[in-house]
């Protein structure tokens, strides 16, 4: 029997693609979700094609009008959502020392890596509240930890440090409820952003997070993550 449905935010390829087809060999179905429709279709059908129980809808979580959509399927289709993987994220060519940041690279960054997961959790949380259930999954990244902050990439540590603290507060504001928010960080990984010398694979990037995408009742919650491992923020 087919298990909880879950969506997937920026999966047309990368850690997004393989989380998907994790998720999906579990028997979760899966909305894989994109901004560019074509490759996400695409991306998508391939995962079909294969066996696995992977739908498609556009996105664009920086679109107000594009969210309320997937709500609206979301809620005919399935009635219900029980996993959010927050993992669509960017980042800007020219990001770089914060004394020479732009607001224009800071604010089209803080658009998608942490307004866009921010709106997806205040639309799709209250679904999972309503059957009791829900686990949420921020793909963040130790560049955003305080412990170890240090200059260049300005905006996209800036969004990422955001996120983390995000992720803490909106687990907190949950009580009584088996919905679990924590972010992970995926470490560095072989995709379009990280490059083909990073020393990660795919299935490696992913591996945490499907781990708290399927956390069992009572697990932890408003915790940072990597490698499984609670890490400081």
């Amino acid at each position: 029997m087919l298990k909880h449905v879950a969506i997937v935010t920026g999966a047309n390829r990368g850690i997004g693609l393989e989380v998907c087809r994790q998720l999906a060999r579990l028997e979760y179905r899966v909305l894989l979700t994109s901004r560019d429709a074509v490759k996400g279709r695409t991306a998508a059908q391939s995962l079909v094609d294969g066996g696995l129980p992977v739908f498609y809808h556009q996105l664009d979580v920086t679109d107000e009008s594009s969210i309320a959509a997937l709500r609206m399927f979301v809620a005919k289709e399935f009635g219900r959502l029980d996993v959010l993987v927050n993992n669509a994220g960017i980042f800007v060519k020219g990001d770089n020392s914060i004394m020479m940041l732009s607001l224009d690279t800071l604010q089209r960054t803080l658009a998608t890596n942490l307004f866009g997961a921010l709106r997806m959790c205040q639309v799709f949380i209250p679904l999972m509240r309503k059957h009791n259930y829900g686990r949420v999954v921020n793909v963040s990244s130790t560049m955003g930890q305080h412990a170890r902050m240090a200059d260049m990439s300005a905006a996209y540590r800036l969004s990422k440090d955001a996120l983390n603290a995000m992720t803490q507060m909106i687990a907190s504001s949950i009580h009584g409820k088996d919905i679990l928010v924590n972010a992970c960080c995926p470490g560095w990984v072989r995709t379009a952003m990280g490059g083909p010398h990073a020393t990660r694979s795919l299935e490696e990037g992913a591996d945490t997070i499907v781990w708290l995408a399927t956390l069992p009742s009572g697990g932890p919650s408003g915790g940072f993550f990597k490698d499984k491992e609670r890490i400081e923020w």
